[in-house]
């Protein structure tokens, strides 16, 4: 786990130095999350996202995106983190709509409080989804956001879905 870390993180640090043609090299997100943990039985939760990506090229970048969500069912609180890292995959073109999708690895962190008591757990975390960033100038773009994430922890899966909206900053050419 260690060594895929260290990858993701060297990855991450050389991407915008990596040539790409009329693409932008970094780009930075933070959004506004609405996260359903747990399909029919789960709870609501609400928090933000932000990500981090180098692109090669047009059409393949690598994506760190880390996420922490709050919900309160029944007095109970319940605080979700997630960090993952993995490929993403976009349709670049001449307009400025630029849809994306990505499969990220990484972890989970899930606490939970009432009363005085509290405990947690960690986690294996993976995400499958994707989007679509609406340019508003060559710098700034909207991102809306859908992703399935699966939190592997204690023996159980928990299955997730996530909702987003943000804005995304672009750097460099």
């Amino acid at each position: 786990m260690r060594t895929l870390f260290t990858a993701i993180v060297g990855l991450l640090w050389f991407a915008p130095v990596l040539p790409a043609q009329e693409t932008p090299r970094a780009e930075v997100s933070a959004s506004y999350s609405y996260l359903r943990e747990g399909s029919s039985d789960g709870t609501n939760a609400n928090g933000g996202s932000f990500s981090v990506a180098g692109n090669f090229n047009r059409w393949l970048g690598i994506a760190g995106d880390f996420g922490a969500y709050h919900s309160s069912p029944f007095g109970l609180n319940l605080n979700t983190y997630t960090f993952l890292a993995g490929p993403r995959f976009s349709v670049r073109s001449d307009s400025r709509v630029t849809p994306f999708a990505q499969v990220l690895l990484g972890g989970a962190h899930l606490t939970a409080g009432y009363g005085g008591a509290s405990g947690s757990t960690s986690g294996f975390a993976y995400s499958a989804g994707g989007g679509v960033d609406l340019g508003l100038t060559k710098r700034l773009a909207l991102r809306p956001q859908f992703d399935y994430i699966g939190i592997r922890a204690s023996g159980n899966t928990l299955n997730s879905y996530r909702a987003s909206f943000g804005v995304v900053f672009r750097f460099g050419n």
